[in-house]
């Protein structure tokens, strides 16, 4: 998956600004931060929002420019600056390079100059990071075969034993607009929902989404569904794709709880995750409901190849349809089978509390947690150990649902 770069750009030009800037909000892997008019102000604002890459345009002004070239160097060294101009001159380029530019493009701009350019920055980060590098985004999207199935409870608890380690961040987002209860789960009363960001989508930048989020003492954060029913909340499949893009720039994780309509949203939350849990139960309606989601996932390209299936509340009763039968009816193999745990799961609750603080020593616990670890790129890093423990729960889990 490509890494989202954050980008400031700076051009007294106002012509030539909105084009830059309609150029930049054309490549998906680019979050335009800010653009600014004046050289003069433009240090304060790559100051405050800290973007990765600055593209600072010469022909207004060029001995301005280049000294801002030199001060956001000085005062932002992992800023890597992008120099453009419509000048070819070797002095000008030799200047712009010596004062610290990463790149100089020539104007008019061309969209493979632009994206080759974007990719030497990021293949030079990573050379000069080695194993710090800044990771990809890992979205998770969880879904379910029926309502009730426990989609919130997974999502929610895989947020919060993902956010556990040092190296994630990680966001959980309700998409569920009528009746989603991450925020129960969490015992949140948040001052911001996804209401606010739809209301200011025209306008959104990262300091108002992060405004937006709440985060719980576990250390993940919410973007939690409006507090009230509203009829008018309306947001696109393209604006939640952009909401999850500025997410992408500074988090590790997106676990995103979709509700049941598989609408517009829902799809697009699928068709943009890396990984699509699909969370049934061992019963005919949810086993038939697996059937005719695969069926029509398969009209979105690439999208069946990201299920997984996740079988929850094994052992819940011994009316259960078989593990041998479930197979034979889904026609897919079953990823992860999460215990029947109902008194510690409705105590966490209830309490509001995740289970990693409520019981960290339950069955159900564990189950999930070697779920996050399968799921955690941060596992790469002793992949052979990684392998074991989720090969250990894998065998340990799906065997205590065969019958």
């Amino acid at each position: 998956m490509k890494t989202v770069v954050r980008l400031a750009l700076v051009d007294p030009n106002d012509a030539s600004r909105s084009s830059l800037k309609s150029l930049m909000l054309g490549i998906d892997s680019v979050w335009l931060e800010a653009e600014s008019s004046r050289y003069d102000f433009f240090i304060d604002v790559v100051m405050q929002t800290r973007p990765d890459i600055a593209l600072v345009a010469l022909d207004s002004d060029p001995a301005k420019g280049l000294a801002l070239v030199a001060k956001v160097t000085q005062e932002l060294p992992d800023c890597n600056v992008l120099v453009i101009s419509s000048s070819t001159e070797g002095s000008l380029i030799l200047q712009a390079m010596r004062n610290g530019a990463k790149e100089f493009l020539s104007l008019p701009l061309k969209l493979e100059d632009v994206l080759s350019a974007l990719e030497r920055i990021r293949q030079t980060q990573s050379t000069r990071s080695g194993e710090g590098q800044v990771r990809s985004c890992q979205v998770i999207a969880v879904a379910g075969a029926s309502g009730g199935v426990g989609c919130t409870s997974l999502a929610v608890n895989l947020g919060c034993l993902l956010a556990r380690s040092e190296q994630n961040s990680v966001v959980v987002i309700d998409l569920d607009f009528a009746l989603g209860d991450s925020d129960v789960w969490l015992d949140i009363i948040p001052d911001y929902t996804i209401q606010d960001v739809a209301e200011n989508i025209t306008r959104l930048d990262y300091s108002l989404l992060k405004r937006s989020l709440t985060r719980h003492d576990c250390g993940v954060f919410l973007l939690p569904r409006p507090v009230q029913l509203d009829d008018n909340l309306k947001i696109t499949g393209e604006q939640l794709r952009r909401v999850i893009a500025l997410l992408k720039t500074t988090f590790t994780h997106l676990v995103i709880d979709t509700s049941k309509s598989f609408g517009a949203l829902d799809m697009a939350a699928l068709e943009v995750a890396n990984t699509v849990l699909l969370v049934t139960q061992l019963d005919l309606p949810c086993l038939r409901n697996v059937v005719r989601l695969m069926q029509y996932f398969e009209h979105t390209d690439g999208l069946t190849e990201k299920i997984q299936i996740v079988v929850n509340r094994v052992g819940l009763e011994d009316t259960q349809i078989s593990l041998n039968k479930a197979l034979e009816t889904i026609g897919r193999e079953i990823s992860w089978q999460i215990p029947n745990d109902f008194a510690t799961m409705v105590e966490a609750r209830n309490n509001g509390v995740p289970l990693v603080m409520q019981a960290p020593k339950a069955k159900l616990t564990r189950a999930l947690e070697q779920l996050a670890q399968q799921l955690s790129p941060a596992g790469e890093a002793n992949p052979e150990t990684e392998e074991k423990k989720a090969r250990k729960g894998l065998f340990s889990f799906l065997g205590s649902g065969a019958k």
